[in-house]
């Protein structure tokens, strides 16, 4: 029997770009031809994320046309120097070129067989730092069994390790250590400490079609917000959104401070209406200084209709994103997936009392200040240490204590 030809790379790259842009994976496959159990295995097998050999070539590899060049070049006695320069490449790329594609019987460099052996060279998984390094390893795994998130644990590994060079690791690979499951790769279990608590990633979903709001006028759009807010200099500058339970029902409000990261969570155990928003909101930054209610940044959400009410209330003055811009309250953005482990979705959120949602508050300002400690940047200005509330209900929510 002769064997299946390889799937063409193209088709792959087209494959994940699809799923990238929110195309669900059936969709995706029947776009580039690729049956549903075929579609769901690469989907499976590269655990939610485009693998890296999938990625486009760049500038630092040899593309087809200059191994050609390469070819007749060589064929024509031209040294690697010489052909170096002809394709403004260094002398030390042609050579290592030249070196791996010669063939064993010296028959000569052939474009097309050294093109074909350095895709299938790009094609051979390579091991990770986190497979390698056994010390990074396991810092990583320790700081994630602690709720740490992957871009927590990638910046504190500078606080901590500032002269070693090898305890470095950006946060896209830990999750792909978790998600890709190889030999001396982070283990799944890990993955429930994640915001997600899912062993594949799922890309982001398509934007909804919510259009822009008629409370919403120039004055207060974000590009009136002052500098001060946008450079994040000044203490007191929030931003805040809603995480929603099972049927829209019940919501907590998130505010987090642009500055410190300090976060803040509101009660909303009936409803999140706009005058309920208004009232909660209020009542939480007059428990503030002054001094720190300068502005608060919210999405276009019908829920921050009544604005003006605790603007008058508070002296807050609140400022709208554009439609689907939600890097606009990264800061805030990020909380909120930090704070679904605690509050998973799809599930009642009016279950937990406002003092357990102080306890979740206090215990991710005391991460937040663990993982940024060390800097030149301004503290929160609270310090309370975190103790689960003694309330039965929300035991089996909590994770550690």
């Amino acid at each position: 029997m002769g064997c299946r030809p390889p799937v063409r790379r193209e088709v792959q790259r087209e494959f994940w770009r699809l799923v990238a842009g929110g195309v669900s994976t059936a969709a995706a496959g029947e776009a580039v031809g690729a049956s549903l159990t075929l579609a769901h295995r690469w989907f499976r097998d590269a655990g939610g994320m485009a693998p890296m050999s999938l990625a486009d070539p760049t500038g630092r590899y040899l593309s087809f046309e200059e191994r050609e060049v390469i070819s007749l070049e060589h064929a024509g006695g031209v040294s690697a120097r010489g052909i170096g320069l002809l394709l403004g490449r260094s002398p030390s790329t042609i050579t290592r070129e030249l070196a791996r594609n010669v063939g064993a019987r010296q028959t000569g460099y052939r474009a097309s067989r050294a093109h074909a052996k350095a895709a299938e060279r790009a094609r051979r998984p390579k091991p990770s730092k986190v497979e390698t390094n056994e010390a990074l390893r396991a810092y990583v795994q320790a700081k994630l069994a602690e709720d740490f998130s992957p871009e927590q644990i990638s910046h504190r590994l500078r606080v901590d390790f500032p002269e070693d060079e090898s305890m470095r690791i950006g946060h896209e690979a830990v999750y792909r250590s978790l998600y890709l499951q190889t030999h001396g790769a982070l283990t799944r279990e890990l993955t429930k400490h994640l915001r997600t608590g899912r062993y594949l990633r799922q890309p982001r979903k398509r934007l909804d079609g919510r259009t822009n709001r008629s409370f919403i006028t120039e004055d207060i759009h974000i590009s009136a917000r002052p500098p001060e807010a946008a450079d994040r200099a000044v203490p007191g500058h929030w931003e805040g959104d809603l995480i929603v339970g099972h049927d829209n029902g019940s919501a907590i409000g998130t505010l987090v401070e642009r500055t410190t990261g300090f976060t803040m969570l509101l009660h909303l155990p009936v409803n999140h209406a706009a005058p309920t928003v208004a009232s909660a909101l209020a009542a939480k930054i007059q428990t503030l200084p002054k001094a720190l209610r300068a502005s608060l940044t919210w999405d276009q959400g019908i829920e921050m209709s009544k604005h003006e009410l605790v603007t008058a209330e508070t002296g807050l003055q609140i400022y709208f994103c554009d439609p689907h811009s939600p890097w606009q309250r990264g800061t805030n953005e990020n909380t909120n997936g930090l704070l679904r482990q605690y509050f998973p979705k799809g599930g009642d959120l009016s279950v937990f009392p406002p003092d357990y949602l102080d306890y979740i508050a206090a215990k991710l300002n005391a991460h937040h200040a663990n993982a940024y400690s060390g800097e030149h940047r301004p503290k929160p200005w609270t310090s309370s240490s975190p103790r689960p509330p003694d309330q039965q209900c929300c035991n089996h929510h909590e994770n550690s204590p």
